[in-house]
């Protein structure tokens, strides 16, 4: 398997997070399953070639070129064959200035980009699927996003909502709603509004994620932490609570979930 990461360039570095590939073969036969949980980053994800069949409630890929919005379900992706992915991670506050739409429409959904802005779709869709060079994918998409600035979607309120996450961030999700408005000089109900319909899902699910990513980071930095103590350092009132919320967002019980799988943060990882 192959995997290929980059970062964004500096312009593009308040709206993107990073950009991946995975080249993957699998012999005749072999399925891989893959958990994916929420990680409180948008992604926009083109699959060149096979998609990978989903198991569970969610429905199955409609197209091959897909946004998703923030997640707060897990599901499986069942991988068999060849699989080439190229991804897009936006930060979490990065769609709204690229697409002007209310993005709470996105909350838990996976929808084809050809839906929400066909003339992109169709400008870099063939690109990107003639090239073969991840650099090269790479500068095509950033030419494309480049254009998309010029529109200045939402960019009067990126500023305030920008400090919000850079809050969350920082606290590790460990903030109450109303500090948080206060901050960007909003009440709750305004800020709450202004939340779901800028960033995708309401603030209260949104911390309920990164504490999770919050308890994957503190995990990776330190395999030795009980699970008392990286349920009270992430943020959650007792071991009891801790359990509960990770295993409504993974699937998993914290134990079942770090015996089978590493320890990792989409989010605070740079």
């Amino acid at each position: 398997m192959s995997i290929k990461t980059a970062k964004p360039s500096q312009i593009l570095q308040p709206f993107l997070k990073q950009y991946w590939c995975i080249e993957n073969v699998l012999h005749n036969g072999q399925k891989h399953i893959q958990r994916i949980i929420p990680s409180g980053l948008p992604e926009l994800t083109l699959y060149i070639g096979n998609k990978p069949k989903i198991i569970g409630n969610k429905k199955d890929f409609e197209d091959n070129f897909i946004l998703s919005g923030h997640q707060n379900q897990f599901y499986d992706l069942q991988i068999e064959n060849e699989l080439h992915v190229l991804s897009i991670v936006f930060q979490p506050q990065g769609l709204m200035v690229f697409f002007n739409l209310p993005l709470i429409e996105l909350y838990n959904q996976s929808i084809p980009l050809k839906y929400l802005n066909r003339e992109l779709e169709q400008k870099i869709l063939p690109k990107l699927t003639n090239e073969q060079s991840f650099e090269k994918r790479i500068q095509i998409v950033e030419n494309y996003f480049f254009d998309l600035l010029k529109e200045e979607h939402n960019r009067f309120e990126f500023s305030r909502i920008d400090h919000a996450i850079n809050i969350i961030r920082h606290r590790g999700g460990q903030i109450l709603i109303e500090n948080l408005a206060s901050e960007i000089c909003l009440s709750r109900k305004q800020f709450e509004r202004k939340f779901s319909e800028l960033i995708g899902i309401t603030p209260k699910k949104y911390l309920k994620t990164i504490r999770l990513q919050s308890s994957l980071y503190l995990r990776s930095k330190n395999n030795e932490l009980n699970m008392t103590d990286l349920a009270y350092e992430s943020g959650h009132y007792d071991q009891a609570h801790f359990i509960n919320e990770f295993k409504r967002l993974t699937g998993f019980t914290p134990k079942q979930y770090f015996d089978n799988n590493e320890a990792y943060s989409d989010f605070f990882e740079t």
